[in-house]
This record gives structure tokens, sequence and C-alpha cells, in this order.
């Protein structure tokens, strides 16, 4: 296992059943790419993320381990604030007025287009949000004549969140998924969760200690480079330890590496390396203590720039902001210190007479999700090999590459040992 969500999640799910287990884990740090990490004596995110009251097992898990979601978490009604004035907020209504009111109140949309968007969601529904044969977001969105303000507002803030995929990429089926399970059904399902805390306290710590507490352990710094086979029992590298069973909860370009040494897991190997991945960027700003945002988070109109997080009113001290930007693009190819500086000009659109920074971090997850394509094979969590299972994000799901969807890949893994 590694110590990331879905590794964590594994061992939570079976120390919870009197299961120890032992989580190896190459690097010094929790939460794979969602962990802390610091900068001028500030913790940080590796990335910004956020969660959605559809996250479910997730906050299931959260709770499990003592991390309370009602205090870690910020909860608000979906809400996408620009800053060229769009403003959409579903009010604390029952499915679906919340929705209605929120695309028919929505400052930047007259009336034709929210209904035109209610259209989609109610076609959406009809087959079950199933699309059939899958294609990109970008073609959905057209052949439903989602265009201009929609797009540019609603349905691409949404798409690059969840999927970290350019709409033209994007997996519309995928997209569908997201949307059936973020905007219909409980009214909360919807609501956006901030995390008011470092990524580390939100769960891989104290996960970490419930495993601790349950029997098993946490050995960071200890990379496992080949899986072998003693009779029916699993030996990793050359340690005297057996294992009945074990979860390969890496990241998918290192994961086919520990494959050699078992038949029959060609196939899992030739899809896993044929994924492609995309990055997410985000630069941290510290400005003057009396640097603030109107909300917590705010769209961006720049060219670049997409998300801005006020983490003063989050976890962070007062005027560091989090600028994040979502799947591949022109950003990449510029070095940091002048990234940063674009970023910061595209904030002073946003926030006139802001000042210099006094100082700037980016942190540049090049592989932070698999590249969730129309049609992509994804390896399913069992292998022809006995005993062995994957976990991450990229596993086959309903979900793109989001916290939600490493845990649920660990919960399942779990399952299937506790079954045997």
């Amino acid at each position: 296992m590694g110590a990331g969500w879905a590794g964590l999640a594994a061992a939570v799910s079976l120390a919870d059943r009197g299961i120890p287990a032992t989580v190896f884990e190459a690097s010094r740090s929790l939460g794979g790419r969602a962990r802390r990490v610091s900068s001028e004596g500030t913790d940080l995110d590796n990335g910004q993320h956020i969660l959605i009251g559809a996250y479910r097992q997730t906050l299931a898990l959260m709770r499990t381990v003592g991390a309370a979601p009602e205090k870690l978490l910020m909860r608000v009604p979906l809400e996408l604030r620009f800053d060229d004035g769009f403003h959409l907020r579903a009010p604390r209504l029952p499915y679906p007025l919340n929705l209605l009111a929120a695309l028919l109140g929505a400052r930047g949309l007259n009336f034709a287009q929210g209904m035109a968007a209610i259209r989609f969601m109610s076609r959406m529904r009809a087959p079950r949000f199933s699309i059939e044969p899958d294609c990109s977001v970008a073609q959905l969105l057209e052949a439903h004549e989602q265009r201009g303000a929609l797009r540019r507002y609603l349905w691409e803030p949404l798409c690059l969140s969840a999927l970290n995929t350019p709409l033209t990429r994007a997996s519309a089926q995928v997209f569908a998924n997201v949307l059936r399970d973020g905007l219909t059904g409980a009214r909360e399902n919807s609501d956006l969760l901030l995390p008011r805390t470092d990524l580390g306290l939100l769960f891989p710590v104290p996960a970490a200690a419930f495993i601790g507490a349950h029997g098993g352990s946490v050995e960071m710094g200890v990379a496992v480079r080949r899986i072998s086979r003693d009779g029916t029992a699993f030996v990793l590298d050359d340690s005297p330890q057996r294992f009945s069973h074990v979860i390969i909860a890496c990241a998918p370009q290192h994961a086919a590496a520990l494959f050699d040494v078992f038949p029959g897991l060609d196939e899992a190997r030739r899809t896993i390396e044929s994924l492609q991945y995309e990055p997410i960027y985000t630069c941290y700003l510290r400005y003057p203590d009396g640097v603030h945002l109107p909300s917590p988070m705010l769209g961006l109109t720049g060219p670049m720039s997409q998300w801005v997080f006020d983490r003063g009113q989050l976890s962070g001290p007062k005027g560091l902001l989090a600028v994040v930007i979502s799947a591949s693009g022109a950003h990449e190819a510029l070095p940091q210190q002048e990234l940063a500086g674009r970023i910061h000009e595209e904030l002073k659109v946003a926030l006139p007479g802001l000042p210099e920074p006094r100082w700037t971090r980016v942190i540049g997850e090049k592989r932070a999700t698999f590249s969730c394509t129309p049609g992509l094979a994804r390896p399913a969590i069992s292998t022809p090999v006995q005993g062995l299972y994957l976990a991450g994000d990229y596993t086959a799901s309903d979900y793109p590459g989001t916290l939600e969807a490493a845990v649920r890949s660990g919960l399942a893994a779990a399952r299937l040992i506790i079954s045997t």
C-alpha cells in the first residue's frame, strides 16, 4: 500500500473490522497527491482541494477516524462567483427547487439561458445520465446548445474542477456522472466543502493514528520495489514479513512496475501504461494581512488563472491567496517565477490596488490526475492474482480522479479482502 487517500482508506476500513494492516509509504509525507507541504514557515497543501456534499464515503471515513467534517470543512451551498460580476448561488431549498432558483436567479444569465440549462439537466435525467456513445464534454454541450455564458461560467468550471481535463478531451459520460451525483438528489449533494485545515489533518494524519491504534502501522520512508510470492503469502522486497493480501495503492505509473513477477497481469499493465495525465498548478501568494476576497473562493476570468481561494478565511494566515490552474495549458511552459508574476497581474484585475506579494510559491503536480477522456479503459480493483488488488482514483469507477474516487477504491479493495 501507499499512504495516499486510497491506501489509507483501505487500511482504516480493515482496521475498523479488526484486521490490522501495514501501510508502506515511500515518502516522508502522508496523503499522496493530496498532502501538506510547508513554505516560508507556513503550512500549505500541494494543491487546493475542495469536496462536495455528495462525497459521502469520504465524509463517513473522516468521521470513523475522528476527523469531524462539521469542524474541519466549511459547508456552503453551491456558489459560483466570478471577478467580472457573474454570481450563481443555490439557496437552501429542497432539490430541485435549489437548482431552479440558482439557474433562474443567477447574475450574468438571462431567463432564456437559465431555462436552457434547466432543459439540459432534464434531458440528462431522462436516460439516467447515460451518454451513448461517449463523446467529449464540448460535443455534449454543443449538442444541447449550452453556449456562451452557460459554458463559460457553469459547465466549463465544473468540468475542469471535477475531471481536470479540457472540455474538448473530457469524457461526457464521466461529466454526466458528476452532474448526476453533485447536482441532483438531496439538496446537500451540491454543497461545497472547503477545508478549514491543511490536507494532512483533514484525513491522512488521523487515519494513520487510527490504523496504529487498531494494531496496524504506517511505515514512512519505506519504498516497496518488488512483490513476490512465498507459497500462499506475499513478500515485499526481502522483508521477513509475510502478508496474506496486498493492495497496490500508489500512483499508477509506479503500480505497473510491481507486476513483473506475476503472470496474468499484462492487460492491467497495458491499461495503466496507456493512461495519460493532466497537471494541477497551485500558486500561493502572500500579501499583507488586509488583503482578502469577497468570499472564500472566487472565479477568475484571466487567460490563465481559474480559481483563487482566500486561505485567510479558511486554514491559513490572513493575506494568503491560493490560485489554481487545472488541466494542461500554456502555463506549463513558464518558469515558476514568471507564472507567479502573471497570476499576480490577473489578480490585480479582480482586486484593484492589490500590492506586490511578500512571497510566492508555485506547486506543480505534473501528474495530478489521469486525463479523463471518452471511453477510457481503467484497470479493475481486483486482479487475476488471488489476494492482489489495486486501489487509486485511476481504477475503474463512475468518478474522475477525485478524493472520493480514491477513497471509494480503497474501501472496495478492503471489502474484497474482508469477503475472502
